[in-house]
């Protein structure tokens, strides 16, 4: 505490000189959290068995603002309890960086904001934080932000190396993406929320020994809300083209929801979404799967990351019907969420075509705020697989497949300062 102080002050004192207004605040984060895993992912086998482990988040966000320029830097260090005997000489993760940007106004409506930074834009299918894993998911990245009272365009650049080379790489970049581009549009009208997304990909392949080359895909769509008193609706539309290596892309994602006020407290919500696929015995080239690329997917379609979330992709796609309900039970928040999945595309045992349907999963959470700065939530899932499911993941549906968390989220803000 006293070292985080005394570089908070020695961090004003060299700002001090300037005339404009400044603000440094700082907080903490400390988030463990307890999972048991029984088929979590994918359906158990004989020869798996269940596992529990505990995971922590320890973050430090550090913030600085004035009236022109506004800069924020965010360390943190993972670990599951025990990944180190209780006298190490180091740490398995040591000290990350996962946010550190500097953003600049030029005007009141212009401002440019450049890298290590969160990119999420509404409901987070295709751009999202991914704040539920520990490691969370930031970009290296170049902004340019116009904004008004009802609009907003984000222009966003990224180009990735694995490191300083001089001269051109033998092998192709190994992890998401060589380079990124993309248009983010939103306005307000009344009660209605639009957005448009235009996103250009590039991957590097090796298109003949020591020959790399990079290809684009793109993704393009549109997000819509309302919001009434009593009824709010959103709809998403994208679709993707374009190639993956030497592989031509089309494949598109929609989805509807609908959230009814049943009482001041109590809220339904009726869903589907549609993720476009492939025929099990499809053998053109052709990407027809959609990818939701760098999106918040543990969020989507069921908490015990069946789909999406690491696995499933390039695979038959996903249609997904769920109703959530969410209602308090005195201080504690209540969360109850079926899904029924179905495969959009055909799934083959040998020669013979399996039922369409994968199965149900049905997810409950509890949220209680324990003090002002400490919210505990938890949570129990659990996967009726079908035979489908059986042929399309391995593994045994009639099986007990479930998973059950708790998590305790502390997050004090630790200093701030006004000069």
């Amino acid at each position: 505490m006293k070292l985080l102080k005394t570089i908070s002050f020695s961090v004003l004192g060299l700002i001090s000189a300037s005339t404009y207004a400044q603000e440094f605040n700082a907080d903490i984060q400390i988030r463990p959290r307890y999972e048991y895993t029984n088929g979590f992912g994918t359906l158990l086998t004989p020869t798996t068995e269940h596992t529990s482990f505990i995971g922590q988040r320890s973050r430090v966000n550090l913030n600085y603002g004035d009236s022109k320029l506004k800069v924020k830097v965010a360390l943190q260090n993972l670990r599951t309890w025990g990944d180190r005997n209780t006298i190490p000489k180091s740490d398995v993760n040591g000290v990350a960086i996962y946010e550190g940007w500097a953003q600049y106004s030029f005007t009141d409506k212009w401002s440019t904001k450049i890298g290590r930074q969160v990119l999420s834009y509404d409901n987070q299918r295709i751009l999202g934080g991914l704040d539920w894993a520990n490691q969370g998911r930031s970009h290296d990245a170049a902004l340019i932000t116009y904004k008004d009272s009802k609009n907003q365009l984000d222009l966003g650049f990224v180009l990735n190396a694995d490191n300083e080379n001089k001269v051109a790489p033998s092998t192709p970049y190994n992890t998401d993406h060589k380079n990124m581009q993309y248009a983010w549009y939103h306005t307000n009208a009344n009660k209605v929320g639009l957005s448009f997304l235009a996103m250009n990909v590039g991957r590097d392949y090796l298109k003949a020994p020591a020959e790399i080359e990079t290809n684009y895909n793109q993704t393009l769509g549109t997000y819509i809300t309302y919001k009434g008193k009593k009824v709010a609706l959103d709809f998403s539309f994208y679709g993707q083209t374009g190639k993956i290596g030497t592989n031509k892309v089309s494949a598109y994602n929609a989805s509807a929801n609908a959230t009814f006020a049943l009482s001041s407290k109590v809220k339904a919500t009726l869903g589907y979404e549609f993720l476009s696929g492939k025929d099990q015995n499809d053998l053109s080239t052709d990407v027809k799967s959609f990818n939701p690329l760098f999106g918040t997917n543990h969020a989507f379609n069921g908490f015990m990351d069946y789909f999406y979330v690491g696995n499933h992709a390039g695979s038959v796609g996903l249609q997904d019907v769920s109703l959530k309900l969410d209602f308090p039970i005195k201080k504690v928040n209540l969360s109850l969420t079926p899904h029924l999945f179905y495969a959009p595309n055909k799934v083959f045992a040998g020669p013979v075509e399996k039922d369409a349907y994968l199965g149900t999963e049905v997810d409950l959470t509890a949220a209680y705020k324990l003090y002002k700065d400490v919210v505990v939530v938890a949570g129990y899932s659990q996967m009726f697989g079908s035979s489908t499911m059986e042929t399309l993941k391995g593994g045994i549906a009639g099986t007990t497949n479930n998973w059950a968390w708790v998590m305790v989220n502390i997050n004090p803000q630790i200093f701030s300062s006004k000069k």
